[in-house]
């Protein structure tokens, strides 16, 4: 699944800022990546030559994150955290509670990209639990798939805006 075919994804002006310049420090660095293979093909016999693969693979590897970036920029709500609080959404922070479980976890509902964010956990909007809550009210209970098949229930306390 690419970003574009997911929904807009909510981010910080700072960390637009922040992708945005790897971003373009990507770009221009493809004139070097481009050097650095012409370089290792004179080395030689291609099917021999380690470092020749190597910088390919370097290349593919940064022009995927390239495209990434570009999709993510592209679908990029910025600064616009949800102001309504008791609905789960990406740009909320979430507390929920596990069923059978007292302690509660608060956390992000955003983008992986969003970054860090001190010590709070950030949870993807497409991760199965991300997904389950989206759209959820205060008070709650839904319920999600496991890796081993098995459900889950937890239930949403709060959804209050993020707030930087």
């Amino acid at each position: 699944m690419t970003v574009s075919d997911t929904q807009v994804t909510w981010l910080t002006q700072e960390a637009y800022d922040r992708l945005k310049a790897e971003l373009d420090e990507l770009i221009a660095y493809r004139p070097v990546m481009a050097a650095e293979i012409n370089a290792r093909r004179e080395e030689g016999d291609l099917r021999e030559n380690g470092g020749y693969h190597a910088a390919r693979e370097e290349q593919g590897k940064q022009e995927a994150r390239i495209r990434q970036l570009h999709e993510l920029l592209q679908a990029a709500k910025v600064g616009e955290a949800p102001t309504t609080k008791g609905v789960a959404a990406p740009g909320t922070v979430l507390t929920i509670r596990y069923d059978g479980d007292d302690e509660t976890e608060t956390f992000l509902l955003a983008t992986r990209e969003e970054g860090a964010h001190g010590e709070m956990e950030v949870y993807s909007p497409l991760s199965p639990l991300g997904k389950a809550l989206n759209g959820a009210k205060d008070g709650e209970t839904v319920s999600y798939e496991l890796p081993n098949g098995k459900q889950q229930k937890v239930t949403l306390i709060s959804a209050v805006p993020y707030q930087a």
